[in-house]
């Protein structure tokens, strides 16, 4: 139970902190948001683990809310070339 509260808790942040971000387009924002809770619920596992579950989630949710906007504003740029 401590688990999943402790993903569901990292879900929200990142999903409240990436409507903090400057003006995006979709998929970087979406990439964003996505990033972040799968890496909230990858670095939760693998720092539970250590011992460090919480350490683990915020730093997992950090890295991928990153990559995820990356990734996101990379689709974003090619449909912005394409005209749509």
């Amino acid at each position: 139970m401590k688990k999943l509260s402790l993903i569901i808790v990292s879900g929200i942040s990142a999903i409240a902190l990436s409507n903090c971000a400057a003006p995006t387009g979709p998929e970087t924002q979406r990439g964003a948001v996505t990033g972040g809770l799968i890496g909230a619920a990858a670095g939760g596992i693998i720092g539970h683990q250590s011992g460090n579950a919480l350490e683990g989630a915020a730093l997992g949710g950090a890295a991928g809310a990153g990559a995820g906007a990356l990734y996101g504003n990379s689709k974003d740029q090619d449909n912005y070339r394409r005209g749509y």
